[in-house]
């Protein structure tokens, strides 16, 4: 077997500094959710479209509301007790967390 050939001082040092430039692991890519667009007031185009659309559905809360009509929580709260007081739904369950309605036969 030949001898192996010594690396210089100066050679070691830039073999030393090259080393390990790759970084940490990223394991995402960084996908970011798009922030939803809500409208928080009610205009007379969304106030029709609720009086028309929800006496339709079968199950009725807060979260199918602003998920369907795309309105903000608390627009959808306000409604759902509109659309009760007209008696258009009926509930099924009321808690402080989340109220649940169908439509009223």
């Amino acid at each position: 077997m030949a001898p192996k050939v010594q690396q210089t001082k100066a050679a070691k040092a830039a073999a030393a500094l090259a080393g390990g430039k790759k970084g940490k692991k990223k394991w995402n890519k960084g996908k970011v959710k798009d922030k939803a667009q809500h409208v928080v007031v009610l205009d007379q185009e969304k106030y029709d479209r609720i009086l028309k659309d929800v006496p339709t559905y079968k199950y009725v809360s807060v979260s199918v509301l602003v998920d369907r009509l795309k309105i903000g929580g608390s627009v959808a709260r306000v409604a759902l007790r509109q659309l009760e007081d007209d008696g258009i739904i009926v509930p099924v369950l009321k808690h402080s967390k989340q109220a649940i309605y169908t439509k009223a036969n």
